[in-house]
């Protein structure tokens, strides 16, 4: 399993070279907003939208200040907006409470924020603080460890156990990135483009698929 996992992931390196976190931000707040907002929603719809929404908002007392429903307004687009704004302000009145403001660069910290699972903790203390404690589980890298047998487990957490034992921990960030820009380009959720995959002699999915 775990020389099945190293090869799939040097595979993926060689098809994606230059991969690296779709969602655009310029600081640890930005990072964590755009992640919450990245749920059921794409990341070119949350880019597009926080193109707006970081300019207008920059700390998070700005976040506090603002009327729930100017901020659901603000954040229509993508989707479960109303919970969205309710995370975001109650999450920002905890980083000014307990955090001095700033967004913590701890797992457990982290946590308590509203709105806040392992997966988008461990997505901001990787890319926002360079500390890897573990791997992000979202729909793309549900699908593709189940479909390329590295799992057999379907809730995220068992996933991110079971991930973690056959990867090495320098590459657990970048197993994230690389499994979800294979999903949204090649192992699409409907119909995915096995004869076109570079995994398609690893992968017991293949021969169902393709």
């Amino acid at each position: 399993m775990q020389e099945n996992a190293a090869l799939i992931i040097s595979l993926l390196k060689k098809e994606y070279p230059d991969v690296r976190i779709a969602l655009v931000h310029s600081n640890p707040l930005e990072l964590l907003i755009a992640t919450i907002l990245s749920a059921q929603c794409t990341d070119a719809q949350v880019n597009e939208v926080t193109k707006t929404l970081f300019k207008k908002y920059r700390t998070p007392e700005d976040y506090i200040k603002v009327p729930q429903e100017e901020l659901e307004k603000d954040i229509y687009s993508t989707g479960f907006y109303r919970n969205k704004a309710k995370n975001i302000k109650k999450l920002s009145e905890i980083l000014v409470n307990n955090f001095g403001g700033k967004v913590p660069d701890n797992m457990d910290y982290l946590l308590t924020l509203p709105g806040v699972a392992r997966k988008t903790a461990n997505i901001v203390l990787s890319s926002a603080f360079g500390k890897i404690e573990g791997i992000a589980v979202d729909t793309h890298v549900k699908r593709l460890s189940a479909r390329l047998g590295l799992t057999a487990n379907t809730d995220p957490n068992k996933i991110e156990k079971d991930l973690m034992k056959v990867v090495p921990k320098d590459e657990w960030a970048v197993l994230t990135l690389l499994l979800i820009h294979h999903g949204r380009k090649i192992c699409t959720a409907r119909k995915p483009l096995c004869g076109e995959c570079v995994l398609n002699n690893l992968c017991p999915s293949a021969f169902t698929f393709g």
